[in-house]
């Protein structure tokens, strides 16, 4: 006797949706998503789709209809609940629209809770389109399996984000002019943290000795060479999840 597929398949198609969801719920996904299933994914009654809400977790999901317009699913079983996520914020300067949709999308497969944008002196850009911002973690949680979504903060001025800065939350910053080494740093944290990382040109002076000068701000180097600031946010966030995160082998 031939073995019975596993359901739902790995395969299945991954959403996010906005409501929370419960067995036996029925599902209606409209507008891009349905364009999606129907047009790209091509489902048809009796498929399955994997749908998440950032609330519960994870639900295995089964077509019902799949009209021109809309899908219709039946919630049938919890997979997994949402998961615990390491209390990591990254707060990257703007970049160029291209370079900051990558920090966006990495931060997210990295497994950061919160992505809270700055803009300093030197930024080329000040403002954040957020429905884009959206679309560009939902879409890259829903690719690398996550079951929560990062929180994205509303952008401000870096002098408001040091005056407004929480106390009990260590701010590493990437310093170009040196620090302790990101992995040490980094590899006795147990308390909530931060990263901060520069836009293209870095900080300037002034920023850098108002940073430094902060009660929670502890300098750090990622190493010899000069990352671009997608590139030192990305990298910073690696380290961070591979020394205090939840990268860490299970005891």
């Amino acid at each position: 006797m031939p073995a019975t597929p596993a359901w739902p398949p790995k395969s299945a198609p991954r959403l996010f949706v906005e409501n929370p969801l419960a067995a036996d719920a029925q599902v209606v996904i409209e507008g891009n998503q349905a364009h999606y299933l129907g047009k790209v994914m091509r489902v048809s009654p009796g498929d399955a789709v994997i749908l998440c809400d950032d609330v519960t977790g994870e639900w295995a999901a089964e077509v019902v209809d799949a009209a021109k317009r809309h899908v219709t699913l039946c919630v049938k079983e919890q997979l997994r609940e949402r998961e615990e996520v390491p209390d990591f914020w990254l707060c990257p300067a703007l970049l160029k629209k291209d370079r900051f949709d990558l920090v966006l999308e990495k931060a997210t497969e990295l497994g950061v809770a919160r992505i809270a944008p700055v803009v300093t002196r030197r930024c080329v850009a000040d403002k954040l389109n957020t429905e884009r911002a959206d679309s560009i973690v939902t879409e890259a949680a829903e690719q690398c399996a996550r079951t929560a979504l990062p929180e994205i903060a509303p952008v401000q001025k870096l002098e408001a984000m040091l005056r407004d800065w929480p106390e009990e939350r260590i701010l590493y910053f990437a310093d170009e002019d040196g620090g302790e080494a990101a992995a040490d740093a980094f590899c006795y944290a147990d308390d909530p943290a931060a990263l901060l990382v520069g836009p293209e040109g870095g900080f300037d002076d002034a920023e850098r000795a108002m940073i430094r000068a902060h009660p929670s701000a502890r300098p750090v180097s990622l190493g010899p060479r000069i990352l671009r600031g997608e590139t030192a946010a990305i990298a910073g966030t690696a380290v961070w999840m591979a020394e205090a995160g939840d990268w860490l082998d299970e005891e």
